[in-house]
């Protein structure tokens, strides 16, 4: 629900803010005398956001509640940023209004690069948004397989895990890894629901395998940080590993997967072959 406005508020808001700016800021005259007061004046900032200096006016005393449009103008008048925009909106109570950002490309960020290097003997995968996969360690590529010969639009966690023939024979408890991949993506997607890549992805699945159609029908979701996977692996037989996931702290939605096995245990000693052959391929860390 859109929290009922504070016109006071958003009018204190928009007078400091522009106390913040100077003409030069915004690409206006330099002033030819000194001003009184710092930053620009009311009418400058009107004429920057093609609305009357007496609707801004009243803006700023609060006699008035903006419209969706005007805060538009207005943000890009007064150089906001994308958290200062969020804050405008939500002082008007137009935070349902707020215009959606384009996402950016997923890339991956320089310490998750160097954090896979470096687990040699751990497959590791970074996650991005809709559980595509975005980089990948040789242990993960010995564990599961070459990414690199996958397509980069169906190079997604959760399509392999239902349509890759390899990964999903591997899952000794397919049916319960699936699903709870099923419900980590249905959480996801609570937080945007116009993603039209998952959409995409799901329509995609919905049609090629029932299963899957039904659970995400059932609307189960977590948040799938730790568990335990059971793989017949082809090279080394069965292996019972521990798998965590840890989220990127900077807001990028990026997890790490991290697979590990309990030392002197003979799933321990299979990631030991694993890796070891890994080592020896040409397929490094991407």
């Amino acid at each position: 629900m859109t929290p009922d406005p504070d016109p006071k508020a958003l009018g204190a808001y928009l007078k400091a803010r522009r106390a913040q700016l100077t003409p030069q800021d915004c690409g206006l005259p330099e002033p030819g005398a000194p001003r009184r007061v710092a930053g620009l004046r009311r009418e400058e900032v009107a004429g920057l956001a093609a609305i009357s200096v007496d609707y801004y006016t009243r803006l700023e005393q609060g006699r008035v509640r903006a419209s969706a449009p005007v805060l538009t103008t207005l943000a890009r008048a007064l150089r906001l940023n994308e958290d200062q925009q969020k804050y405008l909106y939500e002082l008007a109570g137009r935070a349902d209004a707020l215009p959606r950002r384009r996402r950016p490309p997923q890339r991956v960020r320089p310490a998750m690069r160097r954090l896979l290097t470096q687990l040699t003997a751990t497959p590791a995968l970074v996650l991005g948004r809709r559980l595509d996969i975005l980089a990948w360690n040789r242990a993960a590529t010995a564990l599961f397989t070459d990414f690199e010969e996958i397509p980069p639009q169906q190079r997604n966690y959760l399509r392999m895990l239902f349509t890759n023939d390899q990964i999903r024979n591997m899952h000794e408890n397919w049916q319960h890894d699936a699903r709870e991949a099923v419900a980590a993506l249905r959480m996801e997607a609570a937080s945007d629901t116009t993603d039209p890549d998952l959409a995409r992805l799901v329509g995609d699945l919905s049609l090629q395998d029932p299963d899957f159609s039904r659970w995400w029908a059932e609307h189960q979701v977590n948040n799938a940080t730790y568990g335990t996977k059971h793989y017949n692996h082809p090279t080394t037989g069965r292996m019972t590993l521990d798998c965590d996931t840890w989220t990127s702290p900077d807001g990028s939605g990026q997890r790490l997967m991290v697979l590990t096995a309990e030392p002197k245990t003979p799933s321990h000693d299979a990631l030991l072959i694993l890796t070891a052959w890994a080592q020896n391929q040409k397929t490094g860390a991407r």
